[in-house]
C-alpha cells in the first residue's frame, strides 16, 4: 500500500518566535496537531468524522534546524504502517524555505468512539482513504 502525502503551508509569524529568535518547540507540536487534524478532515468519510475522534498518546520529535520569523514552511504528513489496536502512527515533516527538513515527528494517535467515549480497534474502513 502507498501512503498518500497531505501538505499544508505554515508561515512563522512573530507570535511563533521564542527568546532565541526561532520557532518555539511548543509551536511545532501545535502545528503537528494542526496538520494531522486538517488531513483527517480532508480525507475521512463524514460519517467517520461524526463517529470517531483521535487523541495523541505519544510524540517523538526531532528538531533538526531552526525556522525564523517570516519563513514559509511546508508541512507534510502521512500515516504509518498497520494500526495496533486503537493506535495508529502518523508521520510529519516540516521543510524550510531551502527545502531542508526542520522538524520530523512520529505521533501515535488513538481512535475514540464518540458514542461510548472509549478507545476502539481502528476500523479498516477508517484507514482505507489514507492508504491507497
Amino acid at each position: 500500500m502507498t501512503r498518500p502525502v497531505f501538505e499544508l503551508e505554515f508561515i512563522a509569524g512573530p507570535e511563533h518566535i521564542d527568546e532565541l529568535g526561532h520557532v518555539n518547540n511548543a509551536i511545532w507540536v501545535q502545528w503537528i496537531q494542526t496538520i494531522a487534524v486538517a488531513h483527517w478532515h480532508a480525507v475521512c468519510d463524514p460519517a467517520h468524522h461524526d463517529a470517531f475522534f483521535w487523541v495523541v498518546v505519544r510524540h517523538e520529535i526531532d528538531y533538526l534546524r531552526a525556522a525564523y520569523k517570516g519563513d514559509r514552511l511546508v508541512g507534510r504528513t502521512w500515516v504509518g504502517d498497520a494500526p495496533k489496536g486503537a493506535r495508529f502512527d502518523r508521520h510529519v515533516e516540516f521543510t524550510g524555505p531551502d527545502g531542508k527538513v526542520c522538524v520530523r515527528a512520529r505521533t501515535s494517535w488513538a481512535i475514540i468512539d464518540r458514542a461510548s467515549n472509549r478507545p476502539i480497534r481502528v476500523p479498516a474502513e477508517v484507514i482505507a482513504p489514507f492508504v491507497q
